[in-house]
């Protein structure tokens, strides 16, 4: 193990926030993939939302979408993660990384880049697809809680969400709630409520 990845880790058992361990496990793990000349994984899933919702949500594993398992666990191996069924676990930093999916919906899907101030990097899901994903759980499967978080986030970035993109995305054949985000989009940006002086 690199000083470095040793660095790292001693970082992450020092961090109290449940959400910066996560991220900053995930920075490393992209920054060893880069080395490799692989891409980034992607954050997707509960900890993208506990990204978005400032840890209001939280989730103890870290989903990623990543097309090269192979890669991906060498490198999970190296930081100390073992296979425990369809997770990879790492017993001493209390972590646990998933891997839901081989890549987002398309090439032209909005990422977040998370910057750490040593140049570590982890990238995100954005916005746009975490909303179509649980918008997805709050029609189809019925979860109240994937609804609350939908009209949270909708309302915390309207302005920063790409609604082109949203309304375009979710008429795509495998998704029926476009509707619904037009709806959002006329409450929160057509319409926005107004503020009490």
């Amino acid at each position: 193990m690199s000083d470095q990845t040793r660095s790292l880790l001693e970082r992450i058992a020092r961090t109290s926030s449940p959400l910066k361990r996560q991220l900053l496990m995930l920075a490393g793990i992209t920054r060893e993939l880069r080395r490799r000349g692989k891409p980034a994984p992607i954050l997707i899933g509960g900890c993208a939302l506990a990204y978005y919702t400032r840890e209001v949500y939280f989730t103890a594993d870290i989903d990623v979408a990543y097309p090269d398992r192979d890669a991906l666990g060498e490198v999970l191996q190296e930081l100390g993660f073992v296979v425990e069924g369809r997770y990879w676990v790492q017993h001493e930093l209390k972590l646990v990384v998933e891997v839901p999916a081989s890549s987002l919906h398309g090439e032209d899907a909005p990422l977040e880049i998370v910057e750490f101030e040593d140049g570590l990097e982890c990238t995100i899901i954005g916005i746009e697809d975490l909303l179509i994903d649980r918008m997805n759980a709050c029609k189809h499967w019925k979860s109240t809680s994937d609804c609350e978080m939908v009209e949270l986030l909708a309302g915390q970035f309207a302005g920063e969400i790409d609604w082109e993109y949203l309304i375009t995305r979710a008429t795509l054949p495998d998704n029926t709630t476009a509707n619904e985000f037009r709806a959002l989009k006329e409450r929160f940006v057509d319409n926005p409520p107004q503020k009490i002086q």
